[in-house]
């Protein structure tokens, strides 16, 4: 917000002090930075993407050049070094992406609502958008054109964090809904997989595919390590009925019969399990359900309580207390370190080894 980017180094003290640091036009919003050229691409609130370069000891950095990318906020951003792309996406409700040797605009695409996150494909050009109304948007980028593939809907709330990995094939999207969703891009009918483990908006997500795990983090401070090495199960369809479809008493809406069986209408429930609709005293329970991603206790009707075993209520996912308002969250996975930083102005750098499964002297290690 105070409009500086820095370069902190580690000190033989073991202690990090900046480097470099300049001072920018404007506050800056997003950050892009590609580790073998040293290349570093910042936007800014006022739209503007600047590019530059740092030096192999990281006590300098050269101003390259601007990319007038946006004309509001800029939310994400990242650079294809093979295509020289600098891809991002803004508050202006659209996708942009720009040339990097010429500094020109290739092309735009614009939403219905603010673009806030952003991954790409650089084998296929597949470009995966979430923005502020729930929805996920997958373009195939071309030199002077596009095309727009798909939509996928499925949350409830604007999308804060997205995370693709072209190995398997997986998106995951994280959103203000408090929730997470697998997709599964790589043809399996389109499943996708609900995971309930937040009390708060899930802010940045990674997945360490070498390891099947997933690694969220939400703005009350939450850290969550997934397990997404085993078959778990797709959370059903919600079902719609007039009438419970346990008791068949009717729900308040459904006025005839309700005349009919001279009675008062009752409020409609999901059961989370099986997904029929289903009245409140049908479904006085309460279960967690992890193999469905739910590690919080949810609604069941009674008959979905029942068989449900003790062992199938074991979580499948760990979670641990980053102890301030994470806002944004990178990992290292070669070395299983990860950094947050939080809206208390603070970042933090952790040693994930212990909880993904790697060593930080030899990477990681086979499960």
């Amino acid at each position: 917000q105070h409009r500086t980017i820095r370069v902190w180094l580690k000190r033989d003290s073991g202690q990090y002090w900046p480097s470099i640091y300049h001072t920018m036009s404007s506050p800056c919003s997003a950050m892009a930075y590609h580790h073998d050229s040293r290349r570093i691409f910042v936007g800014q609130d006022n739209g503007a993407i600047m590019e530059f370069h740092i030096s192999e000891d990281f006590n300098k950095m050269n101003f390259v050049k601007t990319y007038p990318a946006h004309q509001n906020r800029v939310s994400a951003i990242t650079f294809c070094l093979t295509s020289e792309w600098v891809i991002s996406t803004g508050h202006d409700k659209c996708i942009s992406w720009m040339c990097t040797r010429s500094g020109s605009m290739l092309g735009r695409h614009y939403f219905t609502s603010w673009a806030s996150c952003l991954q790409y494909d650089y084998e296929t050009q597949h470009a995966f958008v979430g923005d502020y109304s729930g929805q996920i948007t997958l373009l195939k980028l071309e030199q002077n054109t596009y095309s727009v593939i798909t939509t996928l809907k499925g949350h409830e709330g604007s999308i804060t964090s997205l995370w693709w990995d072209p190995v398997q094939r997986l998106l995951f999207s994280g959103a203000s809904d408090h929730s997470i969703i697998m997709w599964d891009i790589g043809g399996r009918k389109g499943r996708t997989l609900l995971l309930q483990g937040h009390h708060d908006k899930v802010q940045a997500i990674c997945y360490i595919q070498l390891t099947r795990q997933l690694v969220s983090c939400s703005a009350d401070g939450g850290i969550a390590v997934w397990n997404m090495d085993i078959s778990r199960e797709e959370a059903p369809q919600w079902l719609e009925s007039d009438s419970c479809q346990k008791c068949e008493q009717p729900f308040f809406w459904n006025i005839k019969q309700m005349w009919d069986t001279k009675t008062l209408g009752l409020r409609q429930h999901h059961c989370r399990k099986c997904g029929q609709a289903v009245c409140g005293k049908c479904s006085t329970k309460r279960s967690s359900y992890p193999i469905m991603g739910f590690e919080f206790q949810v609604r069941v009707c009674d008959s979905c309580f029942e068989s449900i075993k003790d062992e199938d209520r074991t979580s499948l996912a760990t979670f641990h207390e980053g102890k301030h308002n994470i806002s944004h969250m990178s990992m290292d996975i070669s070395r299983g370190l990860m950094v947050t930083c939080g809206s208390d102005r603070i970042v933090k750098i952790w040693d994930m080894t212990p909880v993904v499964g790697c060593s930080l002297a030899t990477g990681f290690s086979s499960r």
